[in-house]
Formats: structure tokens, C-alpha cells, sequence
């Protein structure tokens, strides 16, 4: 075992402590629908600009 060892009441507050510096889950189907509105958007407006 380790040279520092934690009681049960430190490892909990260990976990609570990183689970507060762990960035958000990173959504990939989110992303994936955010980069195509994105992308349909500006094709709509490239459209528009092209029919005028």
C-alpha cells in the first residue's frame, strides 16, 4: 500500500473534491447536432444570397 493512506471520511471528500474539477461529460450527439444547425444555417443563407 501507498505512504499515505486515507480513512473512508477522506477518500470521500477526495472524490467530491475531483468530481467538482471534472469538466462536463462531453456530448457527442449534442456536438454533432450543434455543428449541423450550424452548417444548415449557413447554407440557407448562402442559398438566399445566390437567389437574389
Amino acid at each position: 500500500m501507498g505512504k499515505y493512506q486515507l480513512d473512508y471520511k477522506g477518500m470521500q471528500a477526495v472524490s467530491k473534491y475531483h468530481e467538482k474539477l471534472k469538466p462536463a461529460k462531453f456530448d457527442k450527439k449534442q456536438q454533432l447536432e450543434k455543428i449541423r444547425t450550424a452548417y444548415l444555417e449557413k447554407k440557407q443563407k448562402q442559398t438566399d444570397k445566390s437567389s437574389e
